[in-house]
C-alpha cells in the first residue's frame, strides 16, 4: 500500500495509523498527527481503490452504501499490512492508534468489527456503521473516540448513535464528541480529539 512512514521520538512507542477521506492522499492528515501527538510515530496510507480518480479505501455502490465484499478484502488487507509494516519498520503492532476521517474513519470501524486487537485506539472523524448484523470481533476496554457533525449530510447523527452503541457491546470504551457542523473536520473537533487521546492513550 502507498503510504509514508515518519519516526517518532525515541521513548514514544504510539504509531498513528492515518485514513484519508475519499479523494485525499496520505499527506491529508499529518497535520492532524502533529496536532494530536507531536512525538508519535507516523504511518499514513493510501486508498486502494480509486472512483473517478478519488482514492478510497474499498469501493461502495452508492453514496452511503458500502460493497461488503470490498470493504471485507480491503480490511483484512490493511490489517495485513499493518503487521507487515510493524517487521519494516520496527514498531510494536500492538501501539497503533488509527485516525480516521470519512472513508478513512470507515475502513478504521471496519478493522475494530472484524479484527480483535487490530488497534490500541480510534479516533473515528465523521464514521458511518461499516456493516450490519454480524457479530463484532471483542474489544475489551478499547478506547474509542467519534467525532460527528449534527448536521453532516453524508454521515446522519443516527450512524453515530448506531456505531458508537455496536462498539460498547463489544466492549469497547466509546466517547461521542459533536459539532453543530456538517461534514467538515472541524478545529474544534481535533482540539477535542487530542484532549480525549491525552486523557485516554498517552
Amino acid at each position: 500500500m502507498k503510504h509514508i512512514f515518519q519516526q517518532g521520538k525515541p521513548g514514544n512507542e504510539r504509531v498513528l495509523l492515518l485514513l484519508h477521506g475519499t479523494g485525499g492522499t496520505e499527506k491529508d492528515l499529518l497535520p492532524i498527527a502533529s496536532m494530536i501527538d507531536p512525538d508519535a510515530a507516523v504511518l499514513s496510507v493510501r486508498g486502494n481503490v480509486l472512483e473517478n480518480g478519488m482514492p478510497r479505501f474499498f469501493k461502495r455502490l452508492r453514496e452511503g452504501v458500502f460493497d461488503e465484499e470490498d470493504l471485507i478484502k480491503q480490511t483484512k488487507e490493511l490489517n495485513e499490512f499493518l503487521s507487515e509494516a510493524a517487521d519494516t519498520y520496527n514498531f510494536n503492532r500492538n501501539n497503533v492508534v488509527a485516525i480516521g476521517y470519512s472513508n478513512g474513519a470507515n475502513i478504521a470501524g471496519s478493522l475494530l468489527f472484524h479484527y480483535e486487537k487490530s488497534l490500541k485506539g480510534a479516533l473515528l472523524f465523521h464514521p458511518m456503521v461499516p456493516r450490519r448484523g454480524i457479530e463484532l470481533a471483542f474489544q475489551k476496554d478499547l478506547p474509542v473516540f467519534i467525532g460527528a457533525g449534527e448536521n453532516d449530510p453524508i454521515c446522519p447523527a443516527q450512524e453515530t448513535v448506531d456505531l458508537k452503541q455496536l462498539l460498547e457491546e463489544a466492549g469497547a470504551q466509546v466517547t461521542d464528541h459533536w459539532e453543530s457542523s456538517g461534514h467538515q473536520l472541524t478545529e474544534s473537533e481535533v482540539k477535542a480529539g487530542k484532549s480525549w487521546y491525552e486523557a485516554h492513550l498517552t
